[in-house]
């Protein structure tokens, strides 16, 4: 055989190993993160998920790709969003911002896995049978911050005691506001206090529901532990500061800004949760066997300088039992 000959059957040789070892390669498992909110609104969050998968040894571009579908804060959107992720099929659907998108992910697919984060009732919501035994496809991460107005208003009154009106805003298109608007009556009128409920689902709608609490001589606000309230958490604050009203709000994040005080779970932690239980899934373990995960910890965070400026004087047996006090 020809030296020339003998080097081409060498080369097609290899070719024809090179073919199936790139074949053989193991396919990344592809996660569909579906999202009510905005990527801006959303970054915090994903980083924890992130962080998450990165403890159960996933590490997006590396072994694991993640399809973004972001709904930008309109909910008629998230029917077709996660649709598309079951066309796509997807390994896992994730979602973020709360009930809405994990409804929409529900009644889209009964075999692919999903993992949600809520602040509401999984099972009132319809998502789960139950918390320890949720069956079929979904688990997830409930914060339970919907479930602690009650809780919000008692903190609010000892830092304003003379309060008898208290201004309580929701986004009128979250699945969550009902039960939540039926709680808070249920404490206002047992605290003797009157509740003056605003809607707001829209930054110009923010802006209407203060010119309303103002007309109506609200004396301090609590705001609803919802997702859409997080992404104008500037625009509340600035609000609350140029009409000099004590609020009440869900997250740390909004105290660490500038605002008064906030009650409820680190929300970041349940999406760091939630990339942990996908990593557990992506790994071989079934929804139907995952519990609902449920917060041991709540956090009191206060504000020293915003309470100041207020002209407000904290007890000192409520400084005892903050967790954070921000001077």
């Amino acid at each position: 055989m020809r030296r020339r000959d003998f080097i081409k059957v060498i080369a097609c040789s290899a070719a024809g190993w090179l073919v199936p070892a790139r074949a053989q390669q193991p396919v990344m498992p592809v996660i569909g993160l579906l999202n009510f909110a905005t990527p801006e609104a959303n970054a915090p969050y994903k980083a924890a998920f992130l962080q998450g998968l990165q403890e159960t040894g996933y590490v997006e571009g590396q072994n694991l790709v993640i399809e973004d579908r972001f709904a930008d804060f309109r909910y008629e959107r998230l029917p077709a969003l996660a649709a598309d992720l079951v066309r796509h099929r997807v390994s896992v659907i994730a979602t973020h911002g709360g009930p809405p998108s994990a409804i929409a992910a529900k009644a889209a697919t009964v075999t692919i896995p999903i993992v949600f984060v809520t602040g509401g009732d999984p099972v009132g919501l319809g998502l789960v049978a139950s918390l320890n035994r949720p069956g079929g496809n979904i688990t997830g991460v409930s914060f339970l911050n919907n479930a602690l107005g009650s809780k919000r208003l008692a903190l609010l009154r000892e830092i304003v005691p003379t309060a008898t009106a208290i201004g309580f805003l929701v986004d009128p298109t979250n699945p969550n506001t009902k039960p939540e608007t039926k709680d808070m009556q249920e404490a206002a009128a047992a605290l003797g206090r009157r509740l003056i409920i605003v809607k707001a689902g829209t930054e110009r709608e923010v802006d209407a529901a203060f010119v309303s609490l103002v007309e109506q001589r609200a004396d301090a606000l609590i705001v609803a532990a919802q997702a859409f309230f997080n992404s104008c958490q500037d625009q509340l604050l600035e609000l609350t500061q140029r009409h000099a009203l004590p609020a009440m709000y869900q997250s740390r994040s909004f105290v660490a800004a500038g605002g008064l005080m906030s009650y409820g779970t680190s929300i970041t932690d349940a999406y760091r949760q939630e990339g942990i239980y996908v990593g557990r899934i992506l790994k071989g373990e079934k929804t139907a066997d995952l519990p609902v995960l449920q917060p041991t910890k709540f956090e009191l965070t206060i504000n020293l300088k915003t309470a100041k400026a207020l002209g407000l004087s904290i007890p000192p047996t409520l400084l005892a039992r903050a967790d954070e006090v921000i001077e």
